[in-house]
């Protein structure tokens, strides 16, 4: 992400001019976006001029007999009121009424900004609901050029392959990889279960070729049940090889695989569906050669978490919780060691729920302790969320927390009015 321009008052209200350089900007810029703010952005927009109006007052209106319809460019602002995030597709939508004047779009019409890579909006927040510290840091962590795609990860068994980059804050799924192999049953099957298997090879080697930058990654996992793994790193190795000595067209691209062959890191696996690339992210061999990255310490702190709940409900006294009510409680006792929470919290609509998470983010820092956001595209994100999206790692344990319940949802936070 591109930071173009910063104009904050003393209250945190004010604009912010960022431009998205790659899919993983789209999320940071879902999460800032909320309902409420004001977004400006460069738009397309079709238009039908009346005969009988100047040019220069047309407004938006539909195609008829009486005027001509043409697709402009024009930049508008709206005050959001929804939005939606494709991952996969990268594509992210803001929606809501104009609220500036233009010649073309009346006040109060209802627009949808596609936000795109290369391409800058403005999002400004309101004295109501400013810019909070979560959200700032947010901006800086998106800014910072260290946030790049650093992992590649290929997680396959026989005939199926999931092909995925791992970024700071997402997991995202660049190419899925399917071929039939047949069962080699007998010496005469035997052949076209080899030449399946080839095939196979190929189109992940392919895939990963397409989609993986060697010299840029930090690491490439390949994970797998049994030997399917390890048949495919040796097939990749031997093909570039082959593809060097011969001066192929490949040959470049496979230099840098053979250059960045000591980034491949083999890893067991129970399947090769994307859901075990959680397993595998949090196998310790994994963890090691990752353990300045945002994604490992959020896998590593999640399993923590799980090991000093597991180990406190064994001798009595629990040092980990989860729920709203719970870790509140605690955070008030000054007793939290480590808050794991989602992001999916401060994406609320309620602007209230926003602000008492971000305080009780502050509160935690304050008082010493570590506050973890976890991205719920990552698959601990999504473990977290099952647990209420909120949990905390204690210093000590408080056996009254054991007395509280969360399920009157109506009861599960206190939020003071300031």
């Amino acid at each position: 992400m591109k930071l173009i321009s910063k104009q904050l008052d003393k209250e945190g209200a004010g604009s912010i001019r960022l431009q998205p350089e790659e899919a993983a900007d789209l999320w940071h810029a879902y999460n800032l976006i909320h309902t409420g703010d004001i977004l400006k952005a460069s738009t397309f927009r079709r238009i039908t001029k009346d005969k009988d109006k100047d040019s220069a007052t047309g407004f938006t209106g539909t195609s008829s007999s009486s005027g001509s319809s043409q697709r402009i460019q024009l930049t508008l602002a709206i005050t959001v009121q929804k939005t939606d995030f494709d991952p996969s597709a990268g594509a992210l939508h803001a929606s809501g009424p104009v609220v500036e004047e233009s010649p073309h779009v009346r006040l109060g019409a209802y627009h949808t900004l596609d936000l795109a890579l290369h391409r800058a909006f403005t999002l400004s927040k309101l004295p109501n609901a400013p810019w909070d510290s979560v959200a700032l840091q947010t901006v800086t962590s998106a800014c910072d050029p260290a946030s790049r795609a650093e992992v590649g990860a290929v997680v396959l068994q026989p005939g199926f392959a999931n092909v995925c980059l791992v970024t700071e804050h997402m997991t995202l799924l660049r190419q899925r990889v399917e071929i039939a192999i047949p069962r080699k049953r007998a010496a005469d099957s035997a052949a076209g279960h080899d030449k399946a298997v080839t095939r196979f090879y190929a189109a992940v080697a392919a895939a990963m070729s397409r989609h993986f930058d060697y010299g840029n990654l930090k690491a490439v996992i390949i994970a797998s049940p049994g030997f399917t793994g390890e048949q495919l790193l040796q097939y990749l190795l031997d093909t570039a090889a082959k593809d060097v000595d011969s001066g192929s067209a490949t040959a470049g691209t496979n230099k840098m695989l053979i250059k960045s062959k000591n980034k491949f890191l083999l890893v067991h696996c129970a399947s090769g569906h994307i859901h075990a690339l959680n397993e595998v992210l949090r196998a310790p061999e994994v963890l090691a050669r990752l353990a300045d990255t945002k994604f490992a310490r959020e896998s590593a702190t999640l399993e923590t978490f799980f090991s000093v709940l597991n180990e406190g409900e064994e001798m009595g006294g629990v040092k980990a919780w989860y729920g709203p009510k719970q870790v509140a409680a605690a955070v008030d006792r000054g007793a939290v060691k480590t808050l794991l929470i989602s992001d999916r919290l401060f994406r609320s609509d309620d602007v209230k729920k926003r602000k008492y998470y971000v305080a009780l983010v502050e509160q935690v820092r304050s008082q010493g302790g570590e506050a973890l956001v976890f991205s719920s595209l990552h698959e601990s994100g999504k473990q977290l969320d099952q647990f209420t999206g909120i949990a905390a790692i204690l210093n000590f344990a408080i056996p009254e927390l054991d007395e509280m319940s969360d399920d009157d949802e109506r009861d599960e936070i206190q939020i003071d009015e300031h």
